[in-house]
Parts: C-alpha cells; sequence; structure tokens
C-alpha cells in the first residue's frame, strides 16, 4: 500500500492539478446547493429501484430497472437506447448519450443485483435516519442514483452542455453472459469514444478511497493424468507416481513460484481426483471415484486467477504454463486458461484523475481521497474500457456495507456528498483544456 501512496504522489509532481481560477466558484455552489436541495428526490428514486427485484436472470425486472433510469436520462434530454441481451442470453443493457461542447466522459453503473427473484431480501427499508437496508442499495442503484443525482445537478446550473456524456449500465454485471465480446461491446464502443471513464460501484464502501486499480478475473482448468495400477507398485519406474501426488506437486509449486507477483492470486476453487472424474461445467460440480488400492489416474482442478494488469496476468500465465510441463514420472498434465474480466492497472493518467478528485473533496471540505489497495477491489465493467480511456476511475458510488449479503446497508449521510463531488468533478474536467 506505502508503494501506491509513493507513486500517487510522484503523479502529483508531474501532472497539474486544476489552474486556479479555471472554474467558477459561484458555479460550484448553485451545483452543490441543488444537490441538497433534490436529496429527498434522490432517496426517493433509490427506493424505487431497490424495490424492483433485478436479480441478473429476472430479466423482466432488470428491464424495467432500466425504464426507470431512462424516464432520468430523458428528462435530461439525453438520448437512449436498450441494446437487447439476448445474443449473450441475458436481459441487456441501458445506453444513453448527449452530446455536449467538452470533453467526452463515459459514466458506468449497472442495473442488477445478485439477488434472486425468489430472493427473502427485496425491499428498501429505512434502518434509522442514516441508514437504508435493501438489495442493490450500495452495490449499485446506489452509484447509479449519484449519477443521475450529480448530471441533474449540472443540468440545474446550466452547465451540462460543456461536457458530452454517454452513459452504459450494464443489465448483467453480477453475472455477465457470454460471449463476452457480445456482453461488453457496448462497453467497448463507448470506451473508445471517451476521453475519461467513471464507475460508480461503491469500492470498498470507504468515502475516503477510490479505485484506480482493479484486478481482473479469469479463470483456468487443470487436468492431470497418472497410470492406473496396484497402489503397491505406486513411485515404481513403469507406473509412476499418480495423478494426485502430480496434481499436488503442480498445486504446491504455482504457490511457490508466483508468491512474490504482488497482488496476484490463484485459488484453486475445486478439485476432482481417483480413477473416474465426471465434471459438469454448468453446475460447478462433479463426481469422482477411487480406491485407496488403485493409483489415481485422472485429476480436474479448477480456479482463478486475478491479476493487476494484462503484464501481470501473462507472466502468471506463462510460469503456471511451465509448472504444468515439469512431471512427475509417468504422469502428464495440460491447463487451460479463460479469459473473463480484463484488469484496470493502475496508470499515470488514473492516478491523475484520482488526484482531481482528492482535490475537489478537500475544496468541498470533505478530506483526502486515497487510492483503493487492488487487493480490495474486485473485477467491474470499468476494466473493459480502462485501457482506451485517458484516465479512468471507480468507486465513487453510494458508500455502506454488506454488499452482495442479506446485511447490505448504505450510508445515507454519504449520498450528498458523494454526488458533489461527482459533479464538481464533471464540471472541473469540463473546463480543462
Amino acid at each position: 500500500m506505502i508503494r501506491y501512496f509513493i507513486l500517487l504522489f510522484s503523479v502529483f509532481l508531474v501532472f497539474p492539478v486544476f489552474p486556479q481560477n479555471a472554474y467558477s466558484q459561484a458555479t460550484e455552489q448553485r451545483i452543490t446547493g441543488h444537490i441538497d436541495e433534490e436529496l429527498q428526490r434522490s432517496i426517493s428514486l433509490l427506493e424505487r429501484a431497490v424495490n424492483i427485484n433485478s436479480g441478473s436472470m429476472n430479466f423482466a425486472g432488470v428491464r424495467k430497472v432500466g425504464a426507470l433510469f431512462d424516464a432520468e436520462f430523458k428528462a435530461l434530454g439525453f438520448e437512449t437506447q436498450w441494446v437487447d441481451g439476448m445474443p449473450f442470453e441475458r436481459a441487456g443493457h441501458l445506453v444513453a448519450h448527449r452530446q455536449g461542447s467538452g470533453p467526452k466522459i463515459l459514466l458506468i453503473g449497472h442495473l442488477d443485483t445478485v439477488f434472486p427473484v425468489d430472493s427473502t431480501f427485496q425491499k428498501f427499508e429505512l434502518v434509522d435516519q442514516y441508514f437504508a437496508r435493501g438489495p442493490g442499495t450500495t452495490d449499485m442503484k446506489g452509484g447509479d442514483v449519484v449519477m443521475i443525482h450529480a448530471l441533474r445537478a449540472l443540468s440545474a446550473a446550466g452547465v451540462l452542455d460543456s461536457v458530452s456524456i454517454k452513459v452504459v449500465m450494464t443489465g448483467d454485471e453480477e453475472l455477465s453472459g457470454n460471449p463476452k465480446s457480445l456482453r461488453s461491446a457496448a462497453l467497448v464502443e463507448a470506451g473508445k469514444w471517451a476521453d475519461y471513464a467513471i464507475g460508480f460501484e461503491d469500492g470498498d464502501g470507504d468515502p475516503k478511497t477510490a479505485v484506480i486499480a482493479r484486478r481482473g478475473s479469469s479463470g483456468w482448468r487443470l487436468q492431470v493424468n497418472g497410470t492406473r495400477a496396484h497402489s503397491s507398485q505406486i513411485f515404481q519406474p513403469e507406473f509412476g507416481d499418480g495423478a494426485i501426488y502430480e496434481a499436488a506437486r503442480i498445486l504446491g509449486a504455482f504457490q511457490s513460484r508466483l508468491a512474490d507477483l504482488e497482488n496476484l492470486t490463484y485459488n484453486p476453487g475445486l478439485i476432482l481426483g481417483g480413477t473416474d472424474v465426471h465434471y459438469d461445467a454448468a453446475k460447478n460440480s462433479g463426481t469422482a471415484f477411487g480406491k485407496n488400492n488403485v493409483i489415481s489416474s485422472s485429476v480436474l482442478v479448477t480456479g482463478d486467477l486475478r491479476a493487476v494488469s494484462l503484464e501481470q496476468l501473462e507472466q502468471a500465465r506463462k510460469v503456471m504454463r511451465e509448472v504444468v510441463a515439469e512431471h512427475l514420472p509417468k504422469t502428464d498434465a495440460s491447463i487451460e486458461f479463460r479469459d473473463g474480466y480484463p484488469p484496470m492497472a493502475p496508470s499515470d493518467g488514473n492516478y491523475r484523475l484520482l488526484g482531481l478528485y482528492d482535490q475537489v473533496s478537500q475544496d468541498l471540505g470533505f478530506g483526502e481521497v486515497l487510492a483503493v489497495n487492488p487487493r480490495k477491489a474486485g473485477a467491474a465493467d470499468i476494466s473493459f474500457v480502462a485501457n482506451d480511456v485517458l484516465m479512468a476511475m471507480d468507486g465513487v458510488g453510494l458508500m455502506g456495507k454488506g454488499g452482495h449479503t442479506l446485511d447490505e446497508v448504505a450510508d445515507l449521510r454519504t449520498l450528498g456528498p458523494q454526488t458533489k463531488r461527482i459533479a464538481v468533478l464533471l464540471y472541473r474536467l469540463s473546463q480543462l483544456d
């Protein structure tokens, strides 16, 4: 973590912050004042969104949340489009665009939650004057509301025309469709259009942080074969060590040889071994048969691999392939890799955007904002665009705790400050040369 702070400090020395007098304090006061005036309206919008079940596979619910936000964007003069999700077996995405005179900024949200239609966790509920619980309050209908609330404030202050905004709200972030190339096409296209990209996930739930690096999420599948024989002959030259010992060697070598790659993780999530192995990929389950007096002839292992950059991902895969190629006697093995969410690597541009956001926060009296440790930032949609834009940042949505659980709670005290910070940031970005 110290390394990230040092890099952040060095970026501040290289990149200028906002030029003095490049923006109007009166305009910023109109922006923040409007946010205060409409705070209850934003809470009401959040309640309406949360009360619509939009588990990723509840296509009707996802579309209904999309329609709710679609009306908000149209009221602000956006042209909207629903991207049908049938080609990637999901509900689809909401895309909204408003052409302005200034920089091109991509805003990213998502409509779905992890809670299916039969979940017991369905409704928005005020816990007290500060907290509200409900499915998606923080992840990420709260972030969607922060986005819309900020855009409304820019419109009310008369400066929305000074930026070109494209919004992509995916309908399958929590359980993404396949193929990834189709489900991510709208994001990728928007990323190639944009100068800047901002995601409205809740990050680590702390308003003192934002995300400028996310680890990607990809998969791997290891198949190991041994020579079946009576157990009394194990380790003999003609029969060898068996598939289970070979799998254990490989997994142990993964751990030892990859340990020095910072922020990399490589988790085996399922293992099946014996003489007969059957795996059901659709159900992430399987069966195995083996006898204690028989040398194992088959092992299957599946896992995930999370890297902070594409370079680190390729380095890890190279090491894993080398390990797999070093067979114990009378065994062989192969490994396959599956691409998923790409990493969002830390970059000078991302650190600069964080620096600009931090300056806004301090100017508004909300304190400094630091970078989240990538180990605390999972994969997210912004990773599909981060390599194509000048600057990218995520984790600026509504804060709280308990995401993905029945204890998900939003801290409503962060709604106003989070919205003010992002709205003023958007305004100041419009004033940069």
